[in-house]
């Protein structure tokens, strides 16, 4: 199993903005007001499957088409959203699903004031991570939207790893270098790991999981291992470590292979 001083180098030497591109969390370095950064945060994550060139370009489509986000959104019907998405297409992502998404959010920016209160109001101070809240909040969004918004905004309650929620809570309640935050009311030691299949992958080479399978159960014990490290801030390696997956120059198997030896990776 890896060492937290490994880890520290690691976060030391990739935690850094110069290796953000390419990556939608750059998106959200554009904007100062926190609740345009929480729509904005919303569509970059919510976006973020597939190859990162067209992940990259259609965060850029939806967001040139609702200038000052949160104001828009708060304001915007949902007709004139469908009409403005009508085209938009990421994957099997619509226009009509984004347009829903946004309509909802905006209605709990309208009833809450933030994002940021929606998911804090889900929130005790006995829930040892954020599933609670993040439940909360989906339902919230989903109901305001007319109904579950599926694949774009999944439900904790299905099992699923929910990487792409958790990578906006990453980018909203983390501080460094990198995670802008602006949800300074909410704690990082009760996040999760954003598991997709890379962070899965070295996961299990690590020695972090013995789970074959890359759901939210998976994903709560990973984070559990990594809290062995840093109890007050369990995802602090997460964009570190998931560099390896995203910048060509950067090679994962030789990263490996320095932690853990040649040969003693378990097979997939």
């Amino acid at each position: 199993m890896i060492d937290r001083a490994t880890l520290e180098r690691l976060y030391c030497t990739y935690n850094r903005r110069e290796y953000v591109h390419p990556d939608p969390l750059e998106f959200l370095y554009k904007y100062d007001d926190p609740l345009d950064s929480e729509i904005v945060g919303l569509v970059a994550s919510s976006l973020a499957y597939g190859r990162v060139a067209q992940i990259l370009r259609s965060v850029a489509t939806v967001l040139d088409r609702i200038p000052e986000p949160a104001k828009y959104v708060r304001i915007a019907s949902k007709g004139k959203l469908e009409r403005i998405f009508g085209d938009f297409k990421h994957r099997f992502t619509t226009g009509g699903e984004i347009a829903s998404m946004l309509y909802g959010a905006g209605s709990v920016m309208r009833r809450y004031g933030s994002l940021q209160a929606c998911f804090a109001k889900g929130l005790s101070d006995n829930d040892e991570t954020i599933l609670p809240a993040l439940c909360f909040f989906v339902d919230e969004i989903s109901s305001s939207a007319g109904g579950s918004l599926g694949h774009l905004l999944p439900h904790p309650s299905n099992g699923s790893a929910c990487k792409r929620e958790n990578l906006f809570l990453r980018w909203m309640i983390r501080r460094d270098d990198v995670d802008p935050g602006g949800w300074y009311t909410l704690s990082a030691r009760r996040l999760i790991v954003p598991l997709d299949v890379h962070m899965f992958r070295i996961s299990r080479a690590l020695g972090l999981t013995q789970r074959r399978q890359a759901d939210l159960r998976c994903a709560v014990e990973i984070t559990e291992s990594f809290r062995g490290f840093t109890p007050e801030d369990p995802v602090k390696y997460d964009f570190a470590l998931t560099r390896f997956g995203i910048r060509d120059e950067l090679d994962s198997r030789a990263f490996l292979d320095s932690c853990v030896g040649e040969g003693n990776r378990p097979v997939d």
